[in-house]
């Protein structure tokens, strides 16, 4: 056997144990994240997958849904926002199709209308009707794809630190995830996706929260330990990929939209640009909010604010009260039967 051949197959299978300690590795971090943060809600089977969930307040009361961003899940949301809004409203906080417990069947379904028409399903086994839905980040884009397609079954929407518009570059935290290949994204899932995100989760974080400091149990209480798992990768690489193609034809369609609405940004928001993601958005007869200081994690840093914002919207998709009659005039030959004048 000649030296390079010798060399060639020590280096395979070099690569072998390197990749196979890489996918053991990547099963162990994942069977800590599932421990850490377990399932907290009920499952409800659509087509093409199925949705996780977990509701807060009476049924009687008048339903928000509250949908999460790309690489999230609805701890996003569960963390303070959904409690504050219990004692108004039925809150149901969903994992968006494919994040945390619910399920995706294929890649496609990554796109905005197929997740769209996935949540919409769910509301509909569910008998949700006409309720206001919030969205943060890629949840923001997805939550106007529902408005969009669903406008006689949505009372208003409350975008926060939305996705709307398509951007010239993706953000550095989500460079990552522009995998093309749907082999090539299960494959860097599975092996090298994991351990890289545990190694860097501290340099992500303090981006994403910039200029705010992350919560200190961001990976406990907000969920992000069910970030360390091949699903997880594979979801927000699809997500990011699929918004690609989806965006446009979306945006195209703005000017048809029909159902009330407003944007809340924080003004220091590092990851989207609140000109082109929230104030373009007024054209289009949505009202637009900013919290001065704040960067993109509104839901956790300030949940007082976005409850609140999510009340106002609530308040505005109420129907007019209806205006009081005036009192009858009495017939002009009733005799007069009053006291002296």
């Amino acid at each position: 056997m000649s030296i390079v051949l010798t060399l060639l197959l020590v280096l395979l299978l070099a690569l072998a144990l390197l990749f196979g300690w890489l996918f053991l590795r990547t099963r162990s971090l994942a069977r800590e994240a599932e421990a850490t943060v377990p399932q907290a809600g009920q499952v409800v089977p659509v087509e093409g997958g199925a949705i996780h969930y977990v509701e807060y307040g009476k049924p009687d009361a008048p339903p928000v849904v509250l949908i999460h961003g790309i690489s999230a899940q609805l701890q996003h949301f569960t963390y303070a926002v959904a409690p504050l809004l219990s004692e108004e409203f039925r809150v149901i906080v969903i994992d968006r199709p494919g994040c945390g417990y619910s399920r995706r069947d294929r890649d496609e379904l990554a796109a905005l209308p197929e997740q769209a028409r996935m949540i919409g399903e769910f509301l509909d086994n569910l008998g949700i009707e006409k309720p206001v839905i919030a969205g943060h980040s890629l949840g923001g884009a997805v939550t106007l794809a529902i408005a969009l397609d669903r406008p006689d079954k949505t009372a208003a929407i409350a975008l926060i630190a939305p996705a709307t518009q398509m951007q010239d570059k993706v953000d550095p935290i989500f460079k990552g995830l522009e995998i093309r290949s749907p082999f090539m994204r299960r494959l860097i899932g599975h092996t090298i996706a994991v351990p890289a995100a545990k190694a860097s989760a501290a340099q992500v974080l303090a981006h994403a929260f910039a200029p705010e400091s992350p919560a200190a149990d961001f990976m406990t209480r907000a969920g992000a330990a069910l970030g360390l798992r091949p699903k997880a990768f594979i979801t927000g690489s699809s997500d990011l990929v699929m918004l690609e193609g989806a965006m446009p034809k979306q945006v195209v369609r703005y000017d048809k939209l029909k159902v009330k609405g407003g944007i809340l940004y924080g003004t220091e928001d590092k990851v989207l640009s609140a000109d082109l993601h929230g104030r373009s958005m007024m054209r289009y007869g949505l009202s637009y909010d900013e919290l001065e200081g704040r960067g993109h994690m509104l839901p956790i840093t300030a949940p007082e604010d976005c409850a609140n914002f999510i009340r106002r919207i609530a308040e505005r998709a109420k129907p007019p009260a209806p205006a009081a009659e005036p009192p009858a005039e009495p017939p002009a030959d009733m005799p007069y039967t009053g006291g002296e004048a």
